[in-house]
């Protein structure tokens, strides 16, 4: 009998002849995924006087199914930035696996700067768009809110294009539809950074979370939330909405019994 590890499992070849490895080999192209199967939903952003507030909620969704309830998908940078992610999970844990080692090698670095949440943004834009050359692109949707160099708040957004743009309020999947009009109205463009409070960024998100919460149905009522502010991250990852109630949908013409 063979015991060496590499025949483990292997018909003998002297009762039944030599293996063939050609069989594993292919002439077709090579191939990636093109759909993602396990997804998180919306993430929202807001800067406010002093730093940014960020929140996405804790569902991972197979297809349709609520499948995942407990996934966190804000990852700290360090003590001065968070990515949120949304879209394609196993695509979000190969980021964060990555940001971690880049993080390991900054804080072993001899020259003393770490990076900032602007050079993480540009870092994660370059790593989009080259997956995304490869046809081979990263299922995400990612929101970077921190600092930059010269010590402002900052927020931008990265999606699996390589696409990047910038705004003082952000938010990715359904919540661009959702959660933006409610914080233009809130916060508008007239309206300088300067002017939005602290609790007022982290009221106008939970407002956000709780209109996703109602209307998207890939999303949740348990969510993390962080603010980035001068004195480090502030991260709640188990928070919950308060008691919600669906009496108001029979107010709505066309939900159940309505008399005219």
């Amino acid at each position: 009998m063979n015991h060496f590890p590499e025949s483990w499992g292997r018909p003998r070849n002297d009762i039944y002849g030599p293996y063939n490895p050609s069989f594993l080999q292919t002439t077709g192209p090579k191939a990636h995924t093109q759909s993602p199967a396990v997804t998180g939903t919306s993430v929202v952003a807001v800067k406010f006087n002093g730093g940014v507030a960020i929140a996405a909620d804790n569902l991972a969704s197979y297809g349709s199914l609520a499948r995942f309830t407990d996934v966190k998908r804000l990852r700290t940078f360090g003590d001065s930035a968070v990515v949120g992610f949304g879209g394609d999970v196993s695509d979000m844990q190969y980021i964060d696996r990555l940001l971690g080692s880049i993080d390991i090698k900054e804080n072993y670095s001899a020259h003393g700067n770490l990076l900032n949440a602007k050079n993480l943004h540009t870092y994660l834009s370059k790593v989009f768009y080259k997956r995304r050359s490869e046809f081979n692109p990263l299922w995400n949707h990612v929101l970077v809110a921190g600092f930059d160099g010269n010590g402002q708040p900052f927020l931008s957004s990265a999606d699996l294009l390589g696409t990047t743009y910038s705004a003082p309020h952000l938010a990715t999947g359904f919540g661009a539809h959702l959660a933006v009009p409610i914080l233009r109205r809130l916060f508008p463009e007239e309206k300088p950074i300067e002017e939005v409070s602290k609790e007022q960024a982290v009221a106008a998100l939970k407002e956000c979370i709780k209109v996703l919460w109602y209307r998207d149905a890939r999303s949740l009522d348990s969510y993390s939330i962080a603010v980035i502010s001068k004195d480090g991250i502030e991260v709640k990852e188990d928070e919950k909405l308060e008691a919600q109630s669906w009496a108001f949908a029979e107010s709505i013409r066309g939900y159940g019994a309505q008399t005219v």
